[in-house]
C-alpha cells in the first residue's frame, strides 16, 4: 500500500515511520523546511526512544521518505492519513483544528484517484465529517472516504505502542474504505491484534473518552494521596491494594505532581467542552482538570514547606522538568507550574533533565542548566525529584547530601523510600506519605 502522511510531529512521524517498517510505502509530508530538510539528512526533530534506527532502517530500504511536496506525495496514495497538530484553542478550551480543515483542502485540491482520508489526529465529534465536507466542497469530483483513526501512543513507549497495540479503532463507514483499512493493519491482524470497526464518531468518541477516563484515575490517586498525608496512609500501599483489584488495574494510579503532556490536558479541556456545546456537561471531567492544577500548586507548597516556609535566596536543584521520561515534551509538565513559582519566590533554581534542555531553555528562564544531580545539587539547600529518569532513580545518596547546603529532598514520584532518605541524614517529603 502507498500512504502519505501529512505531519512530522510526534503523532504524524511515528505513526508514518511504523506503518513504513509494516512495508508500506510511505511519504512523510510537512510544510515545515527545516523538518523536512532535518529528516532527509537523518536527523529527528523529536525524542522518542529507538525512532531514529527505526528511520534509518526504512529509508535505506527505500520505503520511507519525506517531502514538501503533498502533489508527488499523494499520487497513486491508497491513503492519507492527516496528523497535524489540533492545540488547545486560545480563550475558549476548544480544540484548534485549523490545521486539519487545510490539510483537508490541500488533499481536495490533489487527490489522484479514489484515496481513504484518514483522520489520525485527537479531533472531536463530528470532525471527520466535516473534512468530507471541506473536501467535497473544494472538490466536486474528488473519489474518497473518510477515516478516523485515532492514535493511543505513549511517548518514550510509542513504538512498541504502535506495533503492539491493546487495540486499533476504526471508524468507517463504506465497506471500500474498511478494504483498504484493513489491508493497511493487516500485519497487526496477523499478529492477532484487535483492530475494531466503529462509526465515525464512535471513534472520534473513544479517543477523548479513554483520555478522560486515564486523567481521571491519575488525579483520583492524587486526591487519596493528599488525604493519606493527612491520616497517616501510605500512597503507595494504597494504591497498590486497589490496583489488585481487577475492575481497577494497577496502571495510572502512581501518585505525582499531577498529569502534563500533549494529550491529557487538551484532550479533557476539548471533552469538556464538548459536553458544554451539546448541553450534556462533563461534571467529572471538569473536575480532574481543576484538580490537577491544585495537585500542582499543592507540590510547590510541599516545596517550601520543607524549605523551612521560603526559598528566598535559596539554591534548589530540581531533577527533570518534562512531563514524563522518555521525552523531550515538555507540554504542560507539572515543571512549568513548579519552576516559576520556585524562580519567583527568589529561589536559584538549578535544572538537570538528560532531554528538556532543548525546549525548557525558552519556557523555564530565570534558571540555570547542569549535566547531573551532582553538579546541580553544589551548596543546594533542596533536592526536587520532578520527573523520575532512570538516572535519578539510584543516586548515590551520600555523594549528594555531601555536596549539599543542607541535606533536604522533595520526593514528588516517591522513587525513594523514607528510610532511604533518613539513612543519608535527609529531611524528605513525599507525595502521599
Amino acid at each position: 500500500m502507498k500512504i502519505a502522511m501529512i505531519g512530522t510531529g510526534y503523532v504524524g512521524l511515528v505513526s508514518g515511520v511504523c506503518f513504513s517498517d509494516f512495508g508500506h510505502d510511505v511519504v512523510c509530508v510537512d510544510k515545515s523546511e527545516e523538518k523536512i530538510a532535518k529528516l532527509v539528512a537523518g536527523q529527528i526533530p523529536i525524542y522518542e526512544p529507538g525512532l531514529d534506527d527505526l528511520v534509518a532502517r526504512n529509508v535505506a530500504a527505500g520505503r520511507l521518505s519525506f517531502t514538501l511536496d503533498l502533489a508527488e506525495a499523494l499520487k497513486g496514495a491508497d491513503a492519507v492519513f492527516i496528523g497535524v497538530g489540533t492545540p488547545t484553542r486560545r480563550g475558549d478550551g476548544h480544540a484548534d483544528l485549523s490545521y486539519v480543515y487545510a490539510a483537508a483542502e490541500e488533499i481536495a485540491q490533489n487527490l489522484d484517484g479514489y484515496t481513504v482520508v484518514v483522520t489520525k489526529s485527537t479531533v472531536p465529534v463530528g470532525t471527520n465529517r466535516e473534512v468530507a465536507r471541506v473536501i467535497a466542497a473544494a472538490n466536486a469530483q474528488a473519489e474518497f472516504d473518510v477515516a478516523s483513526n485515532p492514535e493511543f501512543l505513549r511517548e518514550g513507549a510509542a513504538i512498541e505502542d504502535f506495533m503492539r497495540p491493546d487495540r486499533v479503532v476504526v471508524g468507517v463507514e463504506s465497506e471500500r474504505a474498511r478494504g483498504v483499512m484493513a489491508e493497511i493493519y493487516r500485519p497487526l491482524s496477523l499478529r492477532n491484534a484487535p483492530v475494531m470497526y466503529t462509526g465515525l464518531e464512535s471513534a472520534e468518541m473513544i479517543k477523548y473518552a479513554a483520555n478522560a477516563f486515564l486523567a481521571t484515575k491519575i488525579t483520583f490517586i492524587n486526591e487519596i494521596a493528599a488525604l493519606c498525608e493527612k491520616v497517616g496512609a501510605d500512597v503507595q500501599a494504597v494504591a497498590d491494594g486497589m490496583g489488585r483489584d481487577g475492575r481497577i488495574g494497577s496502571k495510572f494510579l502512581h501518585a505525582g505532581p499531577g498529569y502534563g503532556g500533549s494529550c491529557f490536558p487538551k484532550d479533557t479541556s476539548a471533552l469538556a467542552r464538548i459536553g458544554q456545546d451539546n448541553a450534556s456537561p462533563m461534571k467529572i471531567v471538569e473536575t480532574v482538570m481543576s484538580v490537577n492544577d491544585a495537585v500542582k500548586r499543592r507540590m510547590v507548597e510541599k516545596v517550601l514547606d520543607l524549605a523551612g516556609g521560603s526559598v528566598n535566596g535559596k539554591a534548589v536543584a530540581v531533577l527533570g522538568v518534562t512531563f514524563k521520561p522518555n521525552t523531550d515534551d515538555m507540554r504542560d509538565s507539572p515543571a512549568l507550574t513548579i519552576v516559576p513559582a520556585l524562580v519567583g519566590g527568589g529561589a536559584d533554581v538549578r535544572l538537570v533533565d538528560p532531554q528538556g534542555r532543548r525546549e525548557g531553555e525558552a519556557l523555564l528562564p530565570g534558571t540555570s542548566w547542569h549535566e547531573n544531580a551532582y553538579t546541580a545539587a553544589e551548596g543546594a539547600e533542596v533536592v526536587v525529584l520532578l520527573t523520575e529518569w532512570n538516572e535519578f532513580r539510584a543516586l548515590d545518596l551520600g555523594r549528594l547530601g555531601g555536596v549539599m547546603a543542607a541535606r533536604r529532598f522533595a520526593d514528588l514520584r516517591n522513587v525513594y523510600t523514607p528510610q532511604d532518605l533518613e539513612a543519608a541524614g535527609f529531611e524528605c517529603a513525599f507525595v502521599g506519605r
